[in-house]
């Protein structure tokens, strides 16, 4: 499923609206979520602290807004 990277669209996982393109979860390979929750499933996947996971997130969102 192709999707513009201008539309609106809401997460499944995290439930927040997001545009731009999504993230394919590493959970089930095959839905759609937001790129915040898909670079929190990887940082899950590489086994870093929950403390690390959350420090990393908020530079993320930071520095995406």
């Amino acid at each position: 499923m192709k999707r513009e990277p201008h539309l609106e669209t809401v997460c499944p996982k995290c439930g927040k609206v997001y545009t731009g393109y999504p993230a394919l979860s590493r959970v089930d390979n095959s839905t759609l979520i937001c790129s915040l929750c898909g670079a929190a499933e990887a940082l899950e996947m590489l086994g870093i602290s929950n403390d690390e996971k959350e420090h990393i997130l908020e530079i993320i969102h930071t520095h995406s807004h």
